[in-house]
């Protein structure tokens, strides 16, 4: 290979690369920074890394996004032919790691709502050309989970919808939307997640049914992405004994789920991803390291690890030991590696230098901003009769939001009408008098007291919820305040509304996302929806 080369649509072959380049395309990692750091940049130069991935750590802007992606693509370009994978979780609503300056995009759950794929599929696409001007090839959407648990902590907004149906149509419209973009799109959590009532990031979930049922729910929406050309499917960290007999493996690590049911049954080609192998699922079982090796080994193409460097470099030393010792085969990293290629050529990663470098032009369009703002009214779910708020009159707003941030989770940011994630900043743009109060998502006995202490003589009270269902404090606080002057507004999970079936007014958008509460906030003054 020639170091440097301008790229061409034609990588080189597997048989020409080192066994070191060849483990290297088979890693995608994380770093720390807004520009390229020496943990990134030792990767890339002494380990030929196949693909970086970007979280919001790693943004500041869009521009300095582009400025990012450009800088990493260069550095591989001195030691490389093969481009870069750059890939984001770029969901939409909660999960959105690039925000400000971007087209919003709604909660996958809210397109389904707003009722309408033409619009998801095109909003989608809109979303997803921004981040291709940006330099990302690899979107880690959509989720083709069905979220048919209400008790799921880490899918439910995420998903397309609760029924099969639902979910191949909209997550379908979006997988066509990101294709139309020209990025890689990634059918996620396989064999799925929707039906789990804990997190993989903080433990390892079964699905335990049998596997007639996962035939009719959780695999046929991973079906009908195939059917569409999905480019990559990610796997999920969690158990189904349906297919895996060992309870303690996960998906990820299973030659039985990932070799056996996506590849030899399913008729998958694509390349497949680890979820991440530094989440609790695998990190505090069997370790990143050799997590990552067992994943190689059941079918995995690319192992995430996001974060640590020692990490990283442990998994590529392992896999050059099992290469050595013959433990590892090396024709199944050829094949691996030749997925992983046919991926960057399909999706013309190689042209990375073409793109903009002023990509202000091309964000945020006042059509795109139409179609957004559009799509977010339409979604907004009412249960039963909304009053309108009286202008006339102070609200008390109550806003539970999230102080420890997540892979699914924001933390709330500023204070006051600096508040993005808060209904106040609509209320106040709008004239209100408002007083807000925000609480952790489980508020103490002394900090409900307070709130109900400042509620008694409230005229109107607006709470904004987030995942109240998974929190009891959350809902005995939302039970005890009088529902003659409450409007109760589900910030994430819609499922909250049926916490106050007599409030004045109940109301889903399936986010706390600025363009969401503005859809919440124009229907509260003016009944627009």
């Amino acid at each position: 290979m020639t170091a440097g080369a301008e790229g061409t649509s034609v990588l080189p072959a597997v048989a020409a690369l080192t066994l070191a380049q060849k483990a290297g395309q088979l890693l995608m990692a994380g770093f720390d920074g807004l520009t390229a750091n020496a943990h990134i940049e030792r990767l890339i130069r002494e380990r030929q890394l196949g693909g970086v991935i970007l979280f919001r750590r790693n943004v500041a802007s869009p521009a300095q996004v582009s400025r990012l992606c450009r800088q990493l693509q260069q550095i591989n370009a001195e030691v490389s032919d093969i481009p870069l994978l750059i890939g984001i979780d770029q969901e939409g609503g909660m999960v959105m790691r690039i925000e400000d300056g971007m087209t919003p995009l709604p909660s996958p759950l809210a397109f389904q709502a707003a009722g309408n794929m033409a619009d998801c599929r095109e909003l989608t696409r809109i979303c997803n050309a921004e981040l291709a001007a940006l330099g990302i090839n690899i979107n880690f959407a959509p989720s083709f989970d069905v979220n048919n648990n209400p008790h799921n902590p880490v899918i439910g907004v995420r998903a397309y919808g609760e029924d099969v149906a639902t979910v191949c149509d909209y997550a379908g419209a979006a997988l066509a939307g990101i294709h139309d973009a020209g990025l890689a799109a990634t059918a996620k959590h396989f064999p799925g997640h929707g039906d789990t009532d804990s997190d993989s990031h903080l433990g390892m979930p079964r699905v335990p049914h049998d596997r007639a049922r996962l035939d009719a729910v959780e695999l046929a929406p991973f079906r009908a992405a195939i059917a569409a050309g999905v480019d990559a499917v990610m796997s999920a960290h969690v158990a189904f004994p349906a297919v895996e007999p060992d309870p303690d493996t996960p998906a990820t690590m299973s030659r039985a789920v990932l070799t056996g049911l996506l590849r030899d049954e399913m008729g998958f080609a694509g390349v497949v991803f680890t979820d991440c192998l530094e989440m609790d699922a695998v990190a505090k079982s069997r370790g990143a390291v050799a997590g990552a090796v067992a994943a190689f080994a059941a079918g995995a193409d690319v192992l995430l690890i996001s974060h640590t460097e020692a990490r990283q470099h442990g998994f590529l030393d392992a896999l050059a030991a099992g290469l050595a010792d013959g433990s590892i085969d090396e024709a199944a990293v050829d094949a691996a590696v030749a997925r992983i290629l046919a991926l960057k050529v399909r999706r013309a990663m190689h042209a990375w230098r073409t793109l903009p470098q002023d990509v202000a032009p091309l964000l945020d369009t006042p059509a795109a901003r139409e179609l957004s703002a559009r799509v977010h009214r339409n979604a907004v779910q009412c249960v039963g009769e909304v009053a309108l708020l009286d202008r006339s009159l102070p609200v008390l707003l109550i806003t539970f939001e999230v102080r420890t941030r997540t892979e699914i989770d924001e933390v709330a940011n500023g204070k006051h009408a600096q508040r993005r994630e808060s209904l106040l900043v609509p209320l106040l743009a709008a004239g209100l008098a408002v007083t807000e109060l925000p609480l952790p998502l489980a508020p103490s006995a002394a900090e409900s007291a307070a709130v109900l202490q400042q509620a008694a003589g409230a005229a109107q009270i607006v709470v904004v919820s987030y995942n109240a269902v998974l929190h009891g404090a959350q809902c005995a606080l939302i039970a005890a305040l009088l529902q003659q002057q409450l409007w109760l507004l589900a910030g994430r999970l819609p499922y909250d509304l049926a916490l106050a079936p007599a409030a004045r007014g109940r109301l889903a958008a399936f986010a706390n996302r600025p363009a969401a509460l503005q859809a919440l906030a124009d229907v509260l003054l003016t009944g627009a929806h």
